[in-house]
Order: structure tokens, then C-alpha cells, then sequence
């Protein structure tokens, strides 16, 4: 009712200003054709007719309706369209009034008018212009950050608007950059555009610039990355404009400005799902994601739910990862029905009464202990819950007929030097073998890289000892790593389960890899300190079972592409499954035991597992 009251106080003012420019369009149009007025009845009736067909015609095209601060070029065609529509009106008039008006006042006072009209309603904007092209005079810029935009297109001009349109927002543009050379030496809204990117370093040091606002929400990613780069050259804190969807929806604002996140640094646009296929597959079916309160597990479950599962099963040892994934779905998807269950996938009896009681069509086994040095000290859990939770899962899935088995894995798996990368190629050489003879269950498992913002994951940790002021670790400064992020991973999952035909290994092209060192230097210098001046980057040695540098594939692997262009298929590898059988009964042995030859063992199936001591 407060807004409704202020919007009609708004329109009154607005009607009495243009009531006001009548008078004086009138006035001058007089002036201009007789040089003198002279007040007659006649000259009543026009003023009346004008007032009325004024208010007429300014309602009926909405300009009583603005918003002063957005005001552009639709307004000004619709003032003009009014301002035609009211000298249609005049030269009616003109021939009922007699020759004391006249043809030409009529047209002098529509021209006046209009002008008039496009002046009050471009008058806060102009007002604007002029206090931001001589801001600096202005007491008002001081304490002001001075920001470098960088792009002049749609999305800048957007945001420049907005910062000159309000007083809450504390950035003052001082220059735009864009690698359009057309537009060098131009102004966008006032403000000048200074030079292209390459320049970027240069024009920070003149125009005293303190935040870099990037502005390119639909450049491809390989091009900010770049950005980014020469960014990370100068000392300003950057942030970014979100995506091409919110600058449509008008979300993208100011206040939508963020951070530069780790994931803008990859270098790639992230992969994108069919949803149709997914849909397919996933509408009404009982699904089963075991470690669905992970962070790879809990995404799945929220992509799943957003699909019209028959049942969603959430499955998972830790009652408040459960707990928590739980409570969110239901807060979101109140007709979804879902059930969250506390259960270790390493029983074995608890998985065949689950399968028995809830027959899941499709299953995605997220459960597994992942952490590489924990692994390296307790490899007989690394063994009982990653190679035989995982057999459980895999068997009940065949036994009892569901359609689909989706394994979790990881590029760790391949030659790997670690227990929880053999672990995991074991895994897959095991849904592999069971999937061969299967005649219900199509297996499949899915490799990927590090995952960013997973828990336990590099990039919450430097942004944590970011904030402690450092140092900030790396394990060896030539360490380089695969990254996806959380959407992508699940992202994968959910499309390997739709292009499952059984045994296959889907594996995602992930670019180029990053050296982790170069992840922090830029973590660093994005957050606007300087790397070993504010926050120190301290090499601590590789951790036991950690190498160099990841693999996609080993050299008996081929590769095929999918449909979907970054997910590609690695051939399945020939292997001995009497060997393997026996091998794994000496291998649950040996955990159960708690024997010390355990990796001697794991080496035994792995044959390019290079255990380091």
C-alpha cells in the first residue's frame, strides 16, 4: 500500500511537470508565430484540449509509467508516437478554432512539447551523466573504489548503468577494456574506453584502478582464462558478472557480482547433459545412490529427484550426511518419494535385504573411501570398503535385476601408485567381469579427475589457509591434476547411465591439466594479495602413494567418442577371471586378517600398480 501511494505521488508530480511544459510549449509557439499573446477564449479552449489530450495520450503509450533511471530509446519512440498522436489532435483543433491557432503553432508546440517531455523524463539520467563525467569534481566520489570494466558490450554497459545509477554501490567506473578495436577511444556511458586487455596491467597503474569487474558473462571459457591471467599480472582484486541466463532474466546486477571462482580458471566450458536421455531413463524407476550423502553421492541424488524417480534411495554410513541431503530434497521436492537409509555397503547381508525389499532398477554407487594418504596407512579398509562394499553392491545388483549399475572411479585408477587408486581400478576390472556374464544389469563405471569444492578437496583447503593468513601448501611444485566440477562429474554419471550397454569405462575429456602450484598462485593474487609477500606458497613433498601428474587411459585402452563429444569410452581390457576370483578371496583374507602383505596382493591384480614406499 506504502509503494502504491509513492507510485501515484509520482505520477501527479509527473502530470504537472508535462501540464507545465504545455503551458510553455504554448507560450513559445505563440511567441514564434504572432511575437506577442494574447489571452482569448480561444486560446482557453486549445490549452484545455492540450491538457486533456496530454494526459490521454502520455497514459495510453505508458509514459507516466517510467522508471527515470532506465529511461532509452523505447521511451523516446513512444513519446514521440504520443506526441504525433497530440498534433492530430492540434490541427483537428486548428480548423475548429479558426486561423488564431493555426497549422504552424500547432506543429512549433508539438515539436516543443516533445522536447520538452523527453527532458523530464531523461532529466535523472542526465543528471547522472554529467556528475559521473565530472565525478571527480564531486565530494560524492570520494572513498569511491575505482574499478576497470572489462568488456563494452551489452553486459558492461548494463553494469556501468547500474553503479551510476545508485548511491548505495561504492565502485566508480574509470575505464572500460575491450579487445573490440572499433570501439578504442570511445565512451561507454561516459566512460572511456581505454584500451584491450593486453593493456590491462598499464591502465591499472594510470587510472589508479583498485577491482577489476569482468563483464564477459558469454566469452568462452578459454578466453577468461586469459583474462584472468593477465589479471593475476596486477594487484587488484577481480570479481566476475554471472551467466549469459541471469544477464537475460536481469538478474545479473551488481549485487550479482562474485568472486572469481577456481572453477572460471579451467580453461574449458564445463559439459553439458541431454536431459531428454537422462529423463528416459530415470522417470519412474526406483534409483539406489549408495554414498548419497557425499559430495559426489548428494548431487546425484538432487539431479535424480529434479527427474520424477518412481523411489529415490539414499543410502550411506554417515546418519547426518543423510541426514542433511535428506532434508534438503524434502524441502524442495515434497511429492518426491524418497528414503534415506543408514547402512555400510560392506554388509553384505544388509545390502541383499535392501535390494530384496525395494528392487532398485538403477543403482549408482558413490560409497568409498577416497582420501589417498589415509588410504596409504589403513589399506585393509581402503580393501574391505572400496573392492568388497563394492562387490556386494555389484552382485546384489545382478541378482536381484536391476537395469543399470553406475561405479564411481577416478583417474587415480590408472598405473596407479596409491592403494586407493588400485583399490578403485579394481573395481572396475570387477564390474567389468560381473557385467560380461550379467543377463538383467548393464555395468558400467565412470572416471574422472578431482573434483573442486568435494569435501576434502584442494580448493576449500587454500581458501581456508588463504583466510588464516597461510601459508598455503602444495605438495611439490611441478604437481599437475585433471579438474572437473561437482556439476560435470554428476553430470557424467548421469549420462553414462544412459549410454550404458554394459562393461564399458566412460571417461570425460577434461582439458588441459593444471598445475596445482598455478592453482594457488592465482587463488592468491584473485583474492588481491600478493603470492609469497602476503600469503607464502610452501612445498611440502609429495604424500605417500602421491605422483605427478594422472592418466585418462592405460596403453591397452582404447578410446571411442559418444554422442555427447567429452565423454569418451575406454575399450574394456582382456583379463584372466579364474585369476581374478581366486586372487579377491586371497585378498578379503588378507583384510580381514589385517596381514601386512596386503599390498603385495593388490599388486598381484593391479599389475601396474607401483606401490612407493
Amino acid at each position: 500500500m506504502k509503494n502504491f501511494n509513492h507510485r501515484i505521488i509520482d505520477i501527479i508530480i509527473l502530470a504537472l511537470l508535462d501540464f507545465s511544459a504545455v503551458i510553455l510549449s504554448m507560450a513559445l509557439s505563440m511567441l514564434i508565430v504572432h511575437t506577442t499573446v494574447h489571452f482569448t477564449l480561444n486560446l482557453l479552449y486549445w490549452f484545455l484540449i492540450n491538457l486533456a489530450a496530454v494526459y490521454l495520450f502520455f497514459t495510453v503509450f505508458r509514459l507516466y509509467m517510467i522508471v527515470f533511471t532506465s529511461v532509452g530509446i523505447q521511451d523516446t519512440i513512444r513519446t514521440l508516437c504520443a506526441s504525433l498522436c497530440i498534433f492530430c489532435v492540434n490541427v483537428a483543433a486548428s480548423f475548429a478554432l479558426g486561423k488564431e491557432i493555426g497549422f504552424r503553432s500547432c506543429a512549433i508546440f508539438c515539436l516543443f512539447l516533445f522536447i520538452f517531455a523527453l527532458m523530464i523524463r531523461f532529466s535523472k539520467r542526465i543528471l547522472i551523466a554529467i556528475r559521473f563525467s565530472y565525478g571527480k569534481h564531486f565530494q560524492k566520489n570520494k572513498g569511491k573504489i575505482n574499478a576497470m570494466i572489462v568488456g563494452g558490450g551489452n553486459a558492461g554497459t548494463m553494469l556501468i548503468r547500474e553503479i551510476q545509477t545508485t548511491d548505495k554501490i561504492d565502485y566508480l567506473p574509470v575505464c572500460v577494456v575491450d579487445d573490440d578495436k572499433d570501439k578504442a577511444g570511445k565512451n561507454v556511458l561516459g566512460v572511456t574506453v581505454a584500451g584491450t586487455t593486453q593493456d590491462i596491467p598499464l591502465l591499472v597503474k594510470k587510472y589508479r584502478v583498485d577491482e577489476i569487474l569482468i563483464a564477459m558473462p558469454s566469452a568462452p571459457k578459454a578466453q577468461v582464462k586469459r583474462i584472468y591471467d593477465i589479471c593475476g599480472e596486477t594487484d587488484c582484486k577481480v570479481k566476475t558478472l554471472p551467466g549469459i541466463y541471469q544477464i537475460v532474466s536481469g538478474e545479473a546486477s551488481v549485487s550479482a557480482l562474485r568472486e572469481v571462482q577456481i572453477s572460471d580458471l579451467l580453461g574449458r566450458d564445463q559439459v553439458r547433459i541431454n536431459l531428454d536421455e537422462i529423463m528416459g531413463y530415470i522417470e519412474n524407476r526406483v534409483v539406489l545412490v549408495t554414498g548419497g550423502g557425499g559430495s559426489i553421492g548428494s548431487e546425484l541424488c538432487r539431479q535424480i529427484a529434479s527427474h520424477a524417480p518412481k523411489q529415490l534411495i539414499i543410502l550411506d554410513i554417515y546418519e547426518n550426511n543423510a541426514y542433511e541431503i535428506e532434508q534438503e530434497l524434502k524441502r524442495h521436492y515434497p511429492s518426491l518419494n524418497l528414503l534415506a537409509l543408514i547402512a555400510s555397503i560392506r554388509d553384505q547381508s544388509k545390502m541383499e535385504d535392501v535390494f530384496r525389499k525395494y528392487s532398485p532398477d538403477i543403482v549408482f554407487n558413490a560409497a568409498a573411501h577416497k582420501h589417498v594418504p589415509l588410504m596409504e596407512t589403513s589399506p585393509n579398509e581402503a580393501v574391505k570398503n572400496n573392492v568388497f562394499g563394492t562387490l556386494n553392491v555389484a552382485m546384489c545388483a545382478d541378482k536381484f535385476g536391476a537395469k543399470v549399475f553406475v561405479q564411481i572411479s577416478t583417474d587415480k585408477a590408472v598405473n596407479p601408485t596409491n592403494v586407493m587408486g588400485a583399490t578403485k581400478r579394481i573395481c572396475e576390472m570387477m564390474v567389468q567381469t560381473i557385467g560380461k556374464h550379467s543377463k538383467h544389469t548393464k555395468f558400467v563405471a565412470v572416471r574422472f579427475g578431482n573434483v573442486l569444492g568435494s569435501n576434502g578437496s584442494v580448493i576449500p583447503l587454500f581458501e581456508k589457509q588463504i583466510a588464516e593468513g597461510g601459508p598455503v601448501t602444495v605438495t611439490h611444485r611441478d604437481i599437475i591434476r585433471y579438474f572437473m566440477t561437482i556439476p560435470e562429474a554428476v553430470s557424467l554419471v548421469l549420462q553414462a547411465g544412459a549410454y550404458a550397454q554394459g562393461g564399458q569405462i566412460f571417461v570425460l575429456d577434461m582439458g588441459e591439466p593444471v598445475r596445482i602450484y598455478d592453482l594457488a598462485y592465482n587463488l592468491i593474487k584473485l583474492s588481491g594479495l600478493e603470492p609469497n609477500v602476503d600469503i607464502e606458497i610452501k612445498c611440502t613433498g609429495l604424500r605417500p602413494g602421491e605422483k605427478l601428474y594422472e592418466e585418462r587411459l592405460m596403453d591397452e585402452e582404447g578410446m571411442q567418442k559418444t554422442p555427447n563429444g567429452l565423454i569418451n569410452i575406454a575399450s574394456p581390457i582382456e583379463l584372466d577371471e579364474d585369476f581374478l576370483w581366486n586372487t579377491l578371496k586371497k585378498l578379503r583374507q588378507a583384510a580381514e586378517e589385517e596381514t601386512s602383505d596386503i599390498k603385495s596382493l593388490i599388486a598381484e591384480l593391479v599389475t601396474t600398480y607401483q606401490p612407493q614406499n
